[in-house]
């Protein structure tokens, strides 16, 4: 469909083979669709209702728009790259937060973290409580709409973040992509998969990333 509408701007799909994706990633010249069909499969095939749909315009390098819906509660986020987000229309503005960490609740991917950072989540995590939810872009817009105020997952790839985090930023979300096990700043639009760190604002993500050892800079 989008081929259709949309001749002569390739699709980059999470279902395509690495060979596929590679190609497309490092060989298209102009924009480029980037597509996650289905966010949260293991959500989906288990029957827990937090799953989405994916889709963002790459441009130069990053994403120019992007949307994500959800079909269980009926809500398409979306975002134009230094326009604004929004949700089913309305545009999407976080309120003002505490820069307390205690304060937070945070959205934290377990299952792709370090051993180091989950024995220290575990012992002594600084936020007020946690969630697993298991669908990267649907948290990017959680975290836009104001639902959480920190972030922290192990390990995502392009068709994961390019949509999400785009809403996210405009909604007022500050965030850094880094190598996997955070060694440093990630190497932007490839296949590999990049640690996300973010908070509501610049105040608590340079606490989070810090309490996280983590380069904040």
């Amino acid at each position: 469909e989008l081929c259709d509408r949309f001749p002569g701007v390739p699709v980059l799909g999470e279902e395509m083979t690495a060979e596929e994706q590679g190609a497309l990633l490092g060989g298209a010249q102009g924009n480029i669709w980037c597509l996650d069909p289905l966010d949260g499969t293991s959500n989906f095939a288990g029957s827990f209702p937090f799953f989405g749909i994916s889709l963002a315009l790459l441009e130069g390098g990053q994403a120019r728009l992007g949307l994500v819906l959800d079909p269980v509660r009926d809500e398409c986020f979306a975002a134009e790259r230094g326009v604004g987000a929004w949700l089913n229309g309305q545009p999407l503005q976080l309120a003002p937060a505490s820069e307390a960490l205690k304060d937070a609740l945070a959205l934290v991917d377990i299952k792709r973290l370090p051993v180091e950072v989950l024995m220290r989540l575990g012992g002594n995590a600084p936020y007020r409580s946690q969630r697993s939810l298991g669908a990267v872009a649907l948290e990017w817009c959680w975290l836009a709409a104001g639902r959480s105020r920190l972030y922290l997952h192990g390990g995502q790839r392009v068709w994961d973040w390019a949509a999400g985090r785009l809403i996210a930023s405009e909604a007022g979300v500050a965030s850094r992509l880094l190598a996997q096990a955070g060694a440093g700043p990630s190497r932007g639009l490839s296949l590999e998969p990049s640690m996300a760190v973010a908070a509501a604002n610049q105040g608590l993500l340079r606490q989070w990333t810090t309490w996280l050892g983590l380069p904040s800079g």
